[in-house]
């Protein structure tokens, strides 16, 4: 009888656990969609730049197209307990990132997992994401891209367009 109910408190933590982490993702999901529209500013060089949100497949994604020479796109989704973004990028490849939303619900840093197309782990590649919500109408994003050991850092001020 003691074996049974020490297994049931088991399954009943091990069950909060996995609720509490999916839930985690779903909230880090759930603030993402709040970018849906039309955003602008300035890149690091000083060109404008356009990025555009939109939720997509019956509301378990999210792209995000940025609008520059290379016309990139990230898809963002949970998977569980987690939150993913896959980083179509400009140099080729498809880096995977995991999402963390931070304590006070201001900033999802997303850090890098995996890559598709990727021939080597020194290949350039978009290696974090660090987006921050400032206000409804207002959001960075700090993008760091690694090669071969060296980091270069680009930091996106964007305003809500529409």
């Amino acid at each position: 009888m003691k074996l049974l109910r020490i297994a049931l408190v088991l399954l009943l933590v091990s069950t909060t656990t996995v609720a509490l982490a999916a839930s985690g993702a779903q909230t880090s999901f759930d603030k993402l969609k709040t970018l849906s529209g039309t955003w602008e500013g300035k890149s690091p060089d000083g060109k404008m730049v356009e990025v555009s949100y939109r939720v997509t497949s019956n509301g378990s994604a999210l792209m995000s197209e940025i609008h520059t020479e290379d016309d990139m796109i990230t898809m963002f989704h949970p998977d569980g307990d987690r939150l993913l973004m896959t980083h179509y990028c400009g140099a080729g490849n498809q880096p995977r990132m995991v999402g963390i939303l931070s304590p006070d619900g201001k900033t999802i840093t997303f850090d890098f997992l995996d890559a598709t197309n990727l021939p080597t782990s020194e290949a350039g590649h978009m290696h974090r994401m660090v987006l921050s919500f400032l206000d409804a109408n207002h959001h960075t994003e700090a993008w760091s891209y690694v090669d071969h050991g060296k980091e270069m850092n680009e930091l996106f001020d964007l305003k809500r367009k529409n």
